[in-house]
């Protein structure tokens, strides 16, 4: 199926757009959150801040949401950056989508708080999840880029704890190896117009801080993946981070997971973050929504 006629106006303006200034990590996460800010939000969706196990979070519940379950959603943002702020929207977007609400995750961000940190957070407030009787099998977890490296070393962790897990996992244009050892790194490099291998290398040294760059939970593609829940893997053919997704989608399926992994043609780097334009984010958006219905088992 070609793509939209919105897909082509944005791959256009994205080649269009001249090169970001050069700022501090302060002046980007400060102009992303601004931008993020204008974004107007559905008026019919709850926004509550609440603190997790020790971590911020929102409560993000559209209308009709199951209360007995919940979507722990981790945002993207090379570890470097991102927020509950950055992210609403889209948590009010996958809420409905899914019939239930969303812990938006404010985990703590690199350099200042390196691996395993964020992953530390993830697990917190999903312990806290079960310390007020919400059924594990009643709980998923989804990210996107960073978020969904977070999401998979969260699941890694959680089984190597001997916790209950949840019973699924989303992760959507997820980055998984902080070594930046795919092929797609050179195949898919004058394709993707919104990240470089360059930016990656910055972000991946602020976030290992010296450490082992193949340890499992800063790079999960080199996890053992045996036990962990069931996974829905979303990635455009036209991202750097292409073959992330491919390699820990092979590796899963061999470790017995059950995993769907959806490559999508001429989409760009978590394509789903443009639905208030794009029809092939809301038809993606659409899809997490009933895959996780199936697992968590609620209904509109």
């Amino acid at each position: 199926m070609s793509s939209s006629a919105d897909s082509h106006r944005l791959h256009a303006a994205f080649a269009a757009q001249p090169a970001a200034p050069v700022q501090t990590l302060a002046e980007d996460r400060a102009a992303w959150e601004s931008e993020a800010a204008l974004v107007p939000l559905p008026v019919d969706v709850t926004f509550v801040p609440l603190v997790a196990g020790g971590v911020p979070c929102e409560f993000v519940s559209a209308p009709e949401s199951d209360p007995s379950a919940r979507l722990v959603y981790v945002h993207g943002g090379g570890f470097v950056s991102g927020s509950c702020v950055t992210h609403r929207d889209f948590a009010a977007r996958m809420s409905r989508a899914c019939g239930a609400p969303v812990v938006l995750v404010d985990y703590r961000l690199a350099p200042e708080h390196p691996s395993p940190a964020a992953t530390d957070d993830a697990v917190a407030v999903y312990r806290s999840l079960l310390a007020d009787e919400i059924e594990p099998g009643r709980i998923a977890f989804a990210g996107d880029s960073a978020g969904g490296g977070l999401t998979a070393s969260a699941l890694v962790a959680l089984r190597d704890l001997g916790e209950p897990l949840p019973a699924a996992g989303v992760l959507l244009s997820a980055w998984l190896d902080m070594t930046l050892s795919g092929e797609s790194f050179a195949t898919r490099a004058d394709a993707d117009l919104l990240l470089t291998r360059v930016g990656l290398a910055d972000a991946a040294v602020a976030y290992v801080a010296g450490g082992d760059p193949r340890d499992p939970l800063a790079s999960p593609v080199f996890a053992d993946l045996r036990g962990i829940p069931p996974l829905l893997i979303h990635v455009g053919d036209e991202e750097i981070l292409l073959s992330d997704s491919v390699t820990f989608a092979e590796r899963a399926q061999e470790a017995g997971v059950e995993t769907e992994i959806e490559i999508w043609p001429e989409m760009w780097h978590v394509w789903h973050a443009w639905a208030a334009e794009l029809p092939e984010a809301r038809d993606a958006i659409d899809g997490i929504g009933a895959f996780l219905r199936r697992r968590l088992a609620t209904f509109a």
